[in-house]
């Protein structure tokens, strides 16, 4: 795949937009952005574990599917779920309706609420895990980083699930920790700016 093509209004974008028109909007107005709002970190962790051995096309089409499913991804609610939650949500075609995914959501949920008491918020703890960009390689060119290893090992430790290196590097990817959108994408320089105003969070 090349590094960029051309998006709608011509100029270029990341070459994985390639895959789907749909991820246009999600690659300029999402993807790569800092966020530290608790509630999106969250969502996203939780994404990207129903995304292992899957595509994020197949995700990103049910995403509101699963928002509605997993009660906006509220963890303090999604910590209360029971079994007959579970059964619930393996009925429900909206969603990847696959057990353990789903009981680790809901395990997770219930770690985010530890996390939160522990650290002062989600955000904190991941954003204290922000690589220095001189550390980093081209971008695109990893699926996995030391920082990755080290925060998945630390995450299995406080006992979440579906949080494997792969996984935590696609959202530090995602939530913006890294830019990681590549030279000559119009959108790598609005990144750029938005992490530079940014207001890192602290516990």
């Amino acid at each position: 795949m090349s590094k960029t093509i051309p998006g709608p209004d011509g100029k270029p974008r990341c070459g994985w937009c390639a895959q789907t028109d749909d991820f246009f909007p999600y690659h300029d107005n999402e993807w790569g952005y800092p966020v530290d709002d608790d509630i999106r970190l969250f969502e996203k962790i939780c994404l990207e574990g129903f995304q292992s051995g899957l595509s994020w096309r197949t995700i990103l089409a049910k995403r509101e599917n699963f928002r509605k499913a997993f009660k906006g991804f509220d963890f303090k609610k999604v910590a209360k779920f029971t079994e007959k939650d579970v059964e619930r949500l393996l009925q429900d075609e909206g969603i990847i309706r696959h057990r353990g995914k789903i009981e680790a959501t809901i395990n997770n949920a219930q770690r985010a609420i530890e996390m939160v008491k522990q650290e002062g918020s989600i955000a904190a703890y991941f954003w204290a895990h922000e690589p220095d960009p001189a550390d980093l390689g081209a971008p695109q060119s990893v699926s996995t980083s030391a920082v990755s290893d080290a925060v998945s090992k630390d995450l299995k430790k406080r006992g979440w699930k579906f949080v494997g290196p792969t996984t935590v590097y696609s959202f530090m990817q995602a939530m913006g920790l890294i830019n990681d959108h590549v030279e000559g994408c119009v959108i790598r320089a609005k990144v750029d700016a938005a992490r530079k105003k940014f207001s890192r969070p602290r516990p």
